[in-house]
């Protein structure tokens, strides 16, 4: 692996100046923007929806990684297609059909993703793997932003990552939640490919650096290459 794909998560941005927020991650070396969806009833929070989305879009060429923390999120898809999304993942908890839904997301020509909320074992996604581009394990409870990283989010990383490798698939391994440089590390040396990072990017003093430092994890040895 050359580098670790750094998605910042613009749900830690400053709401009242987000151009620039978006300027920030544009001239850094993030490959994605991430951007969390919350509707209050999935999750105990609100965020923002298609209009935020939309603003945004012209501002940056970086992925948007659209992570639906929302029920039913079936009846949005296209919309948040429209607004300029290219990945959407939505939640394995939330989704009745889930087959169905990841099928409708590649069908719109985008990668679908499927997200775990952390008591939910990795294993329940073995036979679905060859359909899903990127798992999106959740280190923290969804909703919040700025929560301790949850120790045994590692396990489920190594697990997964083992099962990815069994079965010789490109499906990534995503982490939200409490990544930092340390955490990051220990991520990336356990098999991950994508680290959202919210916090710890928009409250460091160097937002630049801070997502240099991420980017620059070798998985070999979860260290500065």
């Amino acid at each position: 692996m050359s580098s670790t794909i750094v998605a910042p998560s613009i749900l830690a941005a400053d709401f009242a100046n987000l151009s620039q927020s978006i300027a920030t991650i544009e001239a850094s070396a993030a490959e994605w923007v991430h951007i969390d969806v919350m509707d209050g009833v999935f999750v105990p929070n609100i965020s923002f929806g298609f209009p935020i989305i939309s603003a945004i879009r012209p501002l940056t060429q970086k992925v948007f990684d659209v992570h639906l923390m929302i029920e039913d999120a079936d009846r949005y898809l296209e919309e948040f297609c429209k607004a300029g999304a290219d990945r959407i993942t939505v939640h394995y908890e939330a989704c009745r059909h889930l087959d169905r839904t990841l099928a409708a997301i590649r069908g719109m020509g985008l990668k679908n993703g499927v997200a775990l909320n952390p008591h939910t074992p990795v294993s329940l996604l073995r036979h679905m793997l060859p359909s899903i581009d990127m798992v999106l394990i959740m280190s923290v409870n969804p909703g919040y932003g700025g929560q301790s990283f949850i120790p045994y989010s590692l396990t489920k990383v190594e697990e997964l990552r083992a099962e990815i490798d069994r079965q010789g698939l490109p499906t990534l391994i995503e982490i939200d939640g409490g990544v930092n440089q340390s955490t990051g590390a220990q991520l990336v040396r356990a098999g991950a490919d994508v680290l959202v990072a919210g916090s710890y990017v928009f409250g460091h003093s160097s937002p630049l650096e801070a997502i240099r430092g991420l980017s620059e994890l070798d998985r070999s040895a979860g260290r500065l290459v």
